[in-house]
């Protein structure tokens, strides 16, 4: 049912949202992860993602307990995990349910078991101190226990998968009163048909973003252009993924989507709503 009045939002809802000045993390811990060795080929993307400015605008610090939902290849992982205090770092996944497909679900329990090895060969955090859970079975005791949840580019599989009524109910009972969601999702323009937009091509209209977390209870506290590329139109043939670092046509028109880089980003920050 929430499903289906968040789609009804959708059509109805254009939200505008605070410009925010261009934000900057002084953090000279947060410098020496981002210089680390350990990310040589990740440091490639820094362009395209700007993680301190990104990290400085969702606000987040060391002190601060961060759950990253569905971290995928780890590449915020590798940034958030030794720059937050040990022990502070969560990731969460979504299991097998609604339209998610069976190659990702079937092996949800295996993901989460996985994870903390993978982060401590990755980053040199222990394992133990890395925890990993199925967004619906995370533990009761960790309730009322987080100061941000980061949701980077996965907004759109959250709509498409059918199961951000779950996700997005069981992250609001993990933060704090005064908790905040980070957001980084592909952006399509406002007004671009919904066949376009739905998530299945991995872009989403801002306004319809905005709506969906007012929907389960968040309020909108600003934005950040910084991880925009107004190059990027959101209508290539393959979706998002025909935009490095897919590169999902090949060598088809490939110096082309080279030379419009990673695609246009909304970057949004959420407070629970009183």
């Amino acid at each position: 049912m929430r499903i289906l009045l968040a789609a009804a939002a959708f059509a109805a809802t254009a939200v505008a949202a605070p410009a925010s000045a261009d934000h900057h993390m002084d953090d000279g811990a947060l410098a020496a992860v981002l210089a680390d060795e350990r990310r040589a080929d990740d440091r490639a993307r820094d362009e395209y993602r700007h993680p301190a400015e990104t990290l400085a605008f969702f606000r987040v610090e060391p002190g601060h307990k961060v759950a990253e939902y569905a971290p995928g290849g780890g590449w915020y992982t590798r940034v958030l995990a030794p720059y937050l205090d040990r022990g502070n770092y969560t990731a969460l996944t979504f299991g097998p349910g609604g339209r998610v497909p069976e190659r990702y679900g079937s092996g949800a329990a295996q993901t989460v078991a996985d994870f903390p090895g993978k982060v401590e060969e990755q980053t040199g955090v222990p394992a133990a101190q890395v925890g990993s859970y199925i967004t619906a079975e995370a533990p009761e005791d960790l309730d009322d226990t987080f100061d941000r949840v980061l949701i980077i580019r996965m907004m759109h599989n959250l709509m498409r998968w059918g199961v951000a009524d779950t996700e997005l109910m069981r992250i609001r009972e993990l933060l704090k009163d005064d908790g905040m969601v980070g957001i980084v999702q592909h952006e399509a323009p406002e007004g671009m048909a919904w066949g376009m937009t739905n998530g299945n091509r991995g872009y989403l209209q801002k306004s319809d973003v905005i709506a969906l977390m007012e929907l389960y209870g968040f309020e909108l506290v600003d934005e950040s252009f910084v991880n925009a590329n107004p190059a990027d139109t959101a209508d290539h043939p393959s979706g998002v993924w025909t935009l490095p670092p897919s590169l999902a046509r090949g060598d088809e028109d490939r110096e082309k989507y080279l030379a419009i880089g990673e695609s246009n980003r909304m970057t949004l920050l959420f407070r629970k709503a009183e």
